[in-house]
């Protein structure tokens, strides 16, 4: 036992020595958690919309009006062809086209129905069906103020028929995309710092030539590895302290659940990242090799955890493959003990799945590293 003490006393004088990895560790995921959160938003604003006003009546206009008062739209102009609208939306100075056919009032008066033109930017196909449900929720709202104003009044008062829905918004009722993004943003960087730190440490040790001279000492494989990994579970487990205290002051993230059932799982959680750090590391001989392999494999994770998109959009073979990915877990357990108010038998299918993770990566890390005496 004083053998690891006395490890774990050196690599934390490594770590607070290294005057160049302090801010890396202590600095930059904490300035991360603060733009990433901010920055990763599902919400579409600054929409560019432009109009053909083919009608150029008082509903008409009315229509336009609806979309000038929307926070999402940044109406630009009429224009006066379709070609010109196009050509426009070619050169990417609009994003949405709204075509107003001739005869547009007279039409809603008679027939009680009309059609709309609408024609919108898809490059970017998770923007456009975004743009495309606010289009429609302003139509709608117009149309149903329109009802009310083209309700003939004959012998008898007509009066619409509407119905009324009153939807009941859990776990995030002011629909706050930070609360939904700060704990996914707060997994990224836990496993972010521990994946690259665990990776690359036994390599440096490569590098400056110690690795040799600790292989030959009596120190058993098993003092080595828990010394050397150790320290940075603490750091991991210090984020997550960290990372939390800035989702509730900064961002007012709830927090329903457990706070020491978060910190069960993580420390779970990390040991499955620093296994599989340290089973990069025994097959790499330079630091940036290290960092090359644990970059290639986080970003798959990370792609594929369902931080970003949902995994039940995902092809059916990507939905089978995440079934293996460890982020994805840390992620659920995240969102439904901070959001949902989540307890252990809640997540104790996870919590199994990142234990069993945990024991087969630390095994194969163990018993890839060769130590010579």
């Amino acid at each position: 036992m004083k053998t690891i003490l006395y490890i774990i006393q050196k690599e934390f004088k490594q770590i607070f020595r290294n005057k160049g990895m302090l801010p890396i560790i202590f600095i930059l995921p904490l300035l991360q958690l603060v733009i990433l959160s901010n920055a990763a938003t599902f919400e579409v604003k600054n929409i560019k919309f432009g109009y053909i006003d083919n009608d150029r009546t008082s509903t008409s206009r009315a229509l336009v009006e609806k979309f000038n008062a929307s926070t999402y739209f940044d109406v630009l102009t009429d224009f006066p062809s379709e070609a010109l609208a196009s050509s426009e939306m070619l050169k990417g100075k609009v994003d949405i086209i709204l075509e107003i056919p001739h005869y547009f009032e007279r039409d809603l008066q008679k027939e009680k129905h009309n059609n709309l033109g609408i024609t919108i930017n898809a490059i970017d196909g998770a923007a456009a069906g975004v743009e495309n449900v606010y289009v429609t929720q302003v139509i709608q709202h117009f149309n149903q103020h329109l009802k009310v104003d083209l309700v003939q009044v004959s012998d008898q008062q007509v009066q619409p028929i509407t119905i009324e829905t009153i939807p009941l918004f859990w776990y995030n009722k002011t629909l706050n995309y930070k609360t939904f993004m700060v704990p996914g943003i707060l997994v990224l960087l836990v496993t972010m710092i521990t994946l690259f730190l665990s990776g690359m440490n036994i390599v440096r040790e490569k590098e400056i030539g110690t690795l040799e001279q600790i292989n030959v000492t009596p120190i058993k494989k098993s003092q080595f590895i828990i010394g050397k990994l150790f320290p940075f579970w603490v750091i991991g487990m210090g984020l997550l302290t960290v990372g939390l205290l800035l989702a509730r002051l900064i961002f007012n993230v709830p927090m329903i659940g457990s706070l020491s059932l978060m910190y069960l799982y993580t420390s779970i959680y990390i040991l499955v990242i620093l296994g599989i750090g340290l089973f990069i590391s025994n097959f790499t001989d330079t630091q940036q090799q290290a960092m090359f392999i644990a970059w290639f494999f986080k970003v798959i994770f990370i792609l594929m955890s369902g931080l970003f998109t949902p995994i039940e959009s995902m092809p059916k073979w990507a939905q089978i493959f995440t079934e293996f990915n460890p982020i994805k877990y840390f992620v659920e357990v995240m969102r439904m003990v901070m959001l949902k108010g989540s307890g252990f038998t809640d997540i104790l299918p996870q919590l199994l799945k990142t234990l069993l993770y945990a024991v087969v990566m630390n095994g194969l890390a163990v018993w890839s590293y060769k130590k010579t005496n």
